[in-house]
């Protein structure tokens, strides 16, 4: 700030009101430097007497009067200022205005009070007062595109569950049956919303969803699993579904499967398909052998063959087969590029 006596040109004159302690004024637009708060003083023809933390550049310029900046502003913008300017000038309340200002990097955004001074009933000139609010402005936007998509995929979530507690009741016996399959289904839902949550939405990888999925079946994890291939990053929608098959494979293999035998294996792979014209698509193998004493049993009866067979692959663009004979039960789901990563 300058020295009290500066000329109009500098727009930095201060002016000492009287009946304050020595300074007051001058200390008060000194400590202003140190914030992020603009001051600016126009008499009654609208010309700027004196600022404090002008802002840089033509947007300071219009803060104190110039009209050089006004075909930058949106039209609406730049009449709420000048009406502002004129209701102060009539003495009336204070205006309270959010302007936007086009900037090279976006829009810069400006919280702005303008006021009358006031001596007695007379008016001296207007006060305007400015906080740049642009970065407020930025996390309340991306605020709310976060709340739009939590919106969003509850919904998805909702229907999720929605078609699992149809399909489980209509193929469960009995009250007893369908709580204790619902349950379980959505205890796995659950798992793999925790990953997809921990990650920031941005998914979960294949390994973390057999830990959540399937070791907890495994008697031996060591002994009853192999995992073969990579390890994709599945994004949150992929994750959700494999993670819901994988759970149906594994509650099946617990049942009737390898794993409800100590010496039990089950073997995951996934494999990129590239080299079958697939171009980027991924397959998941769940492969597990059979005791020639188990039954050839569909997994988790008509509603975990539907969900491996048709919700999962729908759900991901996808394709899938389930295969139990020969000893073994093989189940294979082809997964389109835009549900994964590798890492």
């Amino acid at each position: 700030m300058t020295t009290p006596g500066e000329d109009q040109k500098g727009t930095t004159q201060s002016r000492v009101r009287a009946g304050s302690p020595a300074g007051f004024d001058r200390g008060l637009l000194r400590a202003l430097h140190n914030t992020s708060i603009s001051v600016l003083y126009l008499d009654r023809s609208l010309q700027c007497v004196w600022t404090e933390n002008k802002p840089e550049g033509w947007i300071g310029d219009v803060l104190c009067g110039s009209e050089d900046g006004k075909g930058l502003l949106a039209l609406d913008d730049a009449d709420r200022l000048r009406n502002a300017r004129e209701a102060a000038l009539s003495g009336d309340e204070c205006s309270h205005l959010e302007i936007r200002f086009p900037d090279a990097a976006g829009v810069r955004w400006f919280e702005i009070w303008i006021d009358s001074d006031l001596d007695g009933r007379e008016v001296r000139g207007v006060i305007t007062t400015a906080v740049e609010i642009t970065e407020r402005r930025r996390r309340e936007d991306a605020l709310r595109m976060l709340l739009r998509e939590v919106s969003h995929r509850s919904k998805n979530l909702l229907a999720i569950i929605q078609s699992i507690a149809n399909q489980t009741g209509r193929y469960s016996g009995t009250v007893s049956d369908f709580l204790q399959r619902f349950r379980g289904r959505l205890q796995s839902l659950a798992a793999s919303q925790d990953l997809v949550t921990s990650s920031n939405w941005r998914g979960a990888d294949l390994h973390e969803l057999i830990a959540g999925q399937v070791i907890r079946f495994c008697p031996d994890p060591v002994r009853n699993l192999r995992l073969e291939g990579g390890n994709p990053y599945l994004n949150p929608n992929a994750a959700l579904h494999v993670g819901l098959a994988l759970h149906e494979l594994a509650v099946n293999a617990v049942s009737h499967g390898a794993l409800s035998r100590p010496d039990g294996m089950v073997t995951i792979a996934a494999r990129p398909l590239a080299d079958e014209g697939d171009g980027e698509a991924m397959e998941l193998i769940w492969r597990e052998t059979l005791a020639p004493s188990q039954a050839a049993t569909s997994p988790n009866g008509r509603f975990g063959s539907l969900a491996l067979e048709r919700v999962v692959p729908a759900s991901l663009n996808g394709t899938a087969t389930l295969t139990i004979g020969s000893g073994e039960l093989v189940y294979r789901l082809v997964m389109p590029p835009e549900n994964y990563e590798l890492g």
